[in-house]
């Protein structure tokens, strides 16, 4: 990247555009068993290089506190050795998962004779626009990579020493394997202007996903030429039925809340059934409150002690910290109706034994991810056998819910006949 006009940035954008989409025409056909050999070489490379990766992560995270970035980003940003070995184990991940491209969808044969076939084929060029966390960086070059896309990556200004190093473990496995090493592009510069460019690159870039906080992805949806794949917020509610067992439910909201509250499936609302707010809802309340939670109670908890009066800002919050809105709703028609109004679909959950109970919260609400008696933290690629993800969509058009390598394919037809003519 050392001979890019970095102090022009329509040139550089031009040029990184240019090299992507030279390196996705040759990753379109390219043998799967080359592109499985770069990422687990991409892997050996972050073990091998975890040093180095640690050191940038140092520099970024000292830029971080520089910028006084919240405990929950600097949590984002931050890559300890058990992080590093993630990121390794989640490029073996992919390497493993089967080759999507080429893929038969569908077959079937036509009375005119005409066999047809509908099978996956790569987007393109990849456009990732993200904040804070370097991971996002091997993530999306993998599943892209996977998927016989480019990618043009463009990361969050306090994590660009992270992504460099991370990139380069990218580029190292694409060499090792004879691939075109411009199939994983790192933006090389903090400016902003870049992200802009991007933004209209309609004939180098065939998609943008945005992955980052509300205000990036409205940036992205309003001034985006190029289409999108994206979330605006993860307002994630979990729903406590009369009929939840007390002790699934405690675990399940306490592991949904706290394990780690900067990510997006983090639970943000807690609604519970008004026949066990006094006895379970308040016991919850109570867990939340110990567990360092300040709970922004509502109708029906905010009696309890510990807690803080909710305001309707609340109500559809992305918190993405030690804080949670909760309130008693009358039934279960009522929290679907609260997370119709307040949520943005993309995880919502429900805490029942009752099998009709869970049926109707599933078959009258629309959001990407419906669980269960499970916590929402599992609202992730990995957690869904995807080996990573590029991020949640909760659109409605080509990809929804977690975006992984067979997400990052689109298709075409293949027709064949005998000399076959129309009448």
């Amino acid at each position: 990247m050392k001979d890019l006009p970095k102090d022009d940035i329509p040139a550089l954008m031009a040029e990184m555009g240019r090299r992507a989409r030279a390196a996705a025409a040759d990753l379109a056909f390219a043998a799967p068993g080359a592109k499985a050999e770069a990422l687990a070489a991409a892997a050996q490379m972050v073990r091998e290089r975890q040093a180095e990766i640690q050191e940038a992560n140092a520099r970024d995270m000292a830029f971080a506190h520089a910028k006084e970035l919240s405990a929950a980003m600097l949590d984002r940003l931050h890559l300890d050795a058990a992080r590093i070995d993630g990121i390794a184990l989640g490029l073996e991940a992919v390497a493993a998962q089967p080759d999507p491209v080429g893929a038969v969808m569908a077959e079937w044969d036509m009375p005119s004779g005409l066999h047809i076939r509908r099978v996956r084929t790569p987007l393109g060029v990849v456009g990732v626009i993200y904040e804070s966390r370097p991971n996002v960086t091997t993530d999306a070059g993998a599943l892209c990579l996977k998927a016989g896309n480019a990618v043009i990556l463009r990361g969050g200004s306090e994590s660009l020493h992270s992504s460099e190093a991370l990139a380069g473990c990218l580029t190292a496995g694409l060499k090792q394997a004879g691939l075109p090493e411009h199939a994983v592009q790192l933006v090389p510069t903090r400016d902003r202007e870049a992200v802009r460019e991007m933004l209209t690159m309609t004939g180098a870039i065939d998609v943008i996903v945005p992955r980052g906080g509300k205000g990036l992805v409205e940036l992205v949806q309003r001034e985006a030429r190029v289409p999108v794949f994206a979330h605006l917020e993860g307002i994630v509610h979990i729903y406590v039925d009369k009929a939840a067992d007390p002790q699934k439910a405690r675990d399940v909201v306490l592991n949904a809340k706290t394990r780690r509250t900067g990510i997006c499936g983090a639970a943000e609302c807690l609604l519970v059934h008004r026949d066990v707010a006094e006895g379970l809802g308040a016991d919850l309340v109570a867990a939340l409150s110990a567990a360092g939670v300040q709970v922004h109670a509502g109708p029906g908890l905010a009696h309890l002690p510990g807690t803080v009066a909710a305001t309707e800002a609340d109500w559809g919050r992305e918190y993405l910290d030690m804080d949670i809105a909760a309130k008693v709703v009358d039934d279960i028609d009522a929290a679907i109706a609260h997370i119709r109004d307040h949520g943005s679909q993309h995880t919502d959950a429900i805490l029942t034994e009752d099998d009709a109970a869970a049926d109707r919260f599933f078959a009258r609400l629309d959001s990407a991810i419906l669980m269960r008696n499970a916590s929402t933290q599992f609202a992730d690629g990995g957690e869904f056998g995807m080996g990573a993800e590029i991020g949640i969509a909760t659109g409605k058009l080509h990809a929804r819910g977690p975006v992984g390598a067979e997400q990052l394919t689109s298709f075409k037809y293949l027709v064949e006949g005998a000399g076959t003519v129309r009448p």
